[in-house]
């Protein structure tokens, strides 16, 4: 079983088959329409035997089993010593649960953890431990922002100041899977920081390649924030433009971890060679 959220405004008044053949890397025709005869898929928890419209903010809860909706991911590895492993997360993944990254390395290794979280549409590198000793670590690490982790990011439209550090504040409705930005302080939102470079620009098709690190983790900051300040990441089905994905052809979020750099600012036990490591996605592997 599956539970999902229609969390994306393009699939508002389309299709249920359409949500699930996006959301679904194996999921095909035939299976979802069985299903549907079957009664096994249910919108708002209301079972349904048709391929009903869905909208934005409907719950969709799936009764079919997991190897017919996924395919076989291939995980691309960049980085592995004795104590961890770097990967290259694909799209369309989720890095814990079922048939996750992490569900997919566990297959081939005896211990591995994920040391932080990628949005399901959000591709590049993770990291990994593979002992409890380097995982209690690595968060302590993360915790205290002796990690750094950078970016890529293609965003619609063209910043005004090449380089910035961005402080607003965000709330997060994990009824509609959706974060809020704000300028000013209010109850129920939290303090978030991001900063950006320019690396590239194209002025006749207004669009700019920009250098992102995160400064706090929260759920959907980036691109969240970027779209806040009138730079939203193309491909965005969430809080970008549709209009601007159409044109561009884009169907899916032209965001990507590149960099991660250790920065370690004390003893950090069986991990201290990494201190000043850093780690990068060949060009030819983002987006």
């Amino acid at each position: 079983m599956q539970k999902l959220i229609v969390d994306n405004k393009k699939f508002d008044g389309k299709p249920l088959s359409e949500f699930l053949l996006f959301s679904f890397n194996g999921l095909t025709k035939n299976t979802l329409y069985k299903a549907l005869r079957k009664k096994d898929i249910r919108i708002n928890d209301i079972k349904i035997n048709e391929n009903k419209m869905v909208h934005y903010g409907d719950n969709i809860t799936v009764y079919i089993v997991d190897e017919l909706l996924y395919k076989n991911t291939n995980i691309e590895k960049v980085y592995e010593d004795n104590n961890i492993l770097v990967v290259n997360k694909p799209h369309g993944i989720e890095v814990t649960g079922n048939n996750s990254l992490t569900s997919t390395l566990e297959k081939e290794y005896t211990y591995i953890a994920p040391c932080h979280r990628l949005d399901r549409n959000t591709t590049g590198l993770v990291l990994f431990a593979k002992n409890e000793e380097s995982l209690n670590i690595l968060l302590n690490k993360f915790k205290n922002h002796e990690i750094e982790k950078h970016y890529l990011a293609k965003v619609y439209g063209i910043p005004k100041v090449n380089s910035q550090n961005l402080k607003a504040y965000l709330f997060k409705d994990n009824k509609k899977s959706l974060v809020y930005i704000s300028d000013i302080s209010k109850k129920g939102y939290v303090p978030i920081e991001t900063s950006y470079t320019l690396l590239d620009k194209n002025t006749k098709e207004n669009y700019s390649i920009l250098d992102i690190e995160l400064h706090t983790g929260k759920t959907h900051q980036i691109r969240a924030h970027l779209a806040h300040i009138g730079l939203p990441i193309i491909g965005d089905g969430k809080y970008g433009i549709n209009e601007v994905n159409k044109k561009f052809g884009c169907k899916i979020q032209l965001l990507c971890s590149y960099i991660l750099k250790f920065n370690f600012n004390a003893d950090s036990g069986i991990l201290n060679y990494l201190n000043h490591k850093k780690i990068i996605l060949k060009k030819e592997h983002i987006f």
